[in-house]
């Protein structure tokens, strides 16, 4: 009898070794399934947005941001640059349409559950804010090449035209 448990637990230290990685690929997996999906990754969710929205557009950032990067330009010196907004950021929504027996078709925004009664929305596509105009104001305004560098920067980045772009000389 004690030949025959030898003879086993030989064979089961040969297929351990043999199955090893296997084995342990398996238990990682194992580990990882029994992790909770809220703090993967060690994010924390902000209670008051929604998870999946994005971040909003801010206005005074994207000018602070534009007023360094044109202060870079040479010859164009401190840079104030003021953005008009035609049409903020926005997303658009999934949505899902059914037609009834008369024909009708009922269009219904297509929504996830997150489970303890979160419902969020499905974003398809977040568009970009629309730009009205821009008014850049620094001392190198006067100079034809700093207005012609200043103007093509500013459209590059905000998309806007040559005309719906003004450059004005100001104080040092």
């Amino acid at each position: 009898m004690k030949k025959g448990w030898t003879g086993q637990l030989a064979a089961w230290r040969g297929a351990l070794e043999k199955y090893k990685y296997v084995l342990l690929v398996m238990a990682a997996g194992a580990v990882l399934l029994l992790l909770p999906l809220g703090s993967a990754g060690g994010e924390q969710e902000n209670p008051g947005t929604a998870a999946g929205t994005t971040q909003e557009f801010d206005l005074a950032a994207f000018e602070g941001k534009l007023e360094q990067a044109l202060s870079q330009v040479q010859g164009a010196g401190s840079v104030k640059v003021v953005l008009s907004i035609q049409t903020g950021q926005r997303q658009i929504l999934a949505e899902d349409q059914e037609q009834d027996a008369d024909g009708a078709y009922n269009t219904a925004t297509v929504t996830l559950g997150r489970g303890s009664g979160n419902q969020e929305v499905v974003p398809l596509q977040t568009v970009a804010p629309q730009f009205r105009g821009a008014l850049v104001v620094c001392p190198g305004g006067g100079d034809p090449k700093v207005r012609l560098d200043l103007a093509q920067a500013v459209a590059a980045l905000t998309g806007l035209g040559a005309d719906r772009i003004t450059i004005c000389q100001g104080n040092t």
